[in-house]
């Protein structure tokens, strides 16, 4: 049967080699069997400009996307909070199509709305102005106009940073508000949501000006691997064997 897979918050990195075998091994074995493979975000740990594409272990990740492509899967990627600098460069690398944040699609006569979902994070309005930051063009122009080096290692140091303030943060602070999701499914037309970033896979339902609407989370591949998978019966979770 005709079917679309959804994964987010991979954050493959030299430093995670079980995530980097079961991606492997998801989009050789897996995905082929699909039409269509969307990457809701944070495919990597940080991705610091497309010029570091030729690392061997990006190009590894890129080579095999773009084979999955070439066997008839339709690729979609979407920036998330780590890998944002992503550019059309790392798009014909992997063959795949970069999309907006957020994006509505047609999934199988369902109307479906797909984000990251850090935007919806509006309680944490520290991570929020940093994104409004980062976000902004001329702040990017000037950052990739540093070595790559330095990108680097001013990466790791906010991911430090980052970490640290993780750990003094109410966790409620860091998930969904849930009047920003529901003015983004009122903009849209109250369709289905699905998203990442929270790493809080679930399904919900919210009730929105008396329409129905699931929100489907995405988890990440730190703790266990899974993905969403649609088509013409529903949607449902599809666990990715160790």
């Amino acid at each position: 049967m005709s079917h679309s897979l959804l994964i987010s918050d991979l954050h493959l990195s030299h430093a995670q080699p079980r995530s980097t075998e079961l991606f492997l091994r998801f989009a050789t074995e897996i995905a082929p069997k699909a039409e269509g493979l969307f990457i809701l975000g944070d495919l990597f740990e940080y991705w610091a400009g497309d010029d570091d594409l030729g690392d061997p272990f990006h190009r590894d990740i890129t080579d095999t996307l773009r084979d999955l492509n070439a066997h008839g899967t339709r690729i979609f990627i979407m920036h998330g909070n780590r890998d944002f600098l992503m550019e059309e460069e790392l798009g014909s690398a992997c063959n795949a199509t970069l999309l907006d944040d957020p994006t509505m699609v047609d999934l199988y006569g369902t109307p479906t709305l797909l984000t990251h979902g850090d935007t919806l994070c509006t309680d944490d309005t520290e991570y929020q102005r940093f994104r409004q930051m980062v976000r902004n063009d001329a702040w990017q122009t000037q950052f990739l106009s540093q070595p790559l080096a330095n990108r680097k290692a001013q990466i790791e140091q906010l991911r430090m940073q980052s970490e640290s303030q993780k750990r003094s943060k109410e966790m409620a602070l860091m998930d969904v508000n849930i009047d920003a999701v529901h003015e983004l499914l009122r903009q849209n037309a109250y369709p289905r949501l699905i998203h990442g970033h929270t790493h809080r896979l679930a399904k919900h339902l919210h009730q929105v000006d008396g329409h129905t609407c699931e929100r489907w989370v995405l988890g990440d591949w730190d703790c266990k691997a899974s993905a969403l998978r649609c088509d013409y019966d529903g949607i449902r979770w599809e666990e990715i064997p160790d």
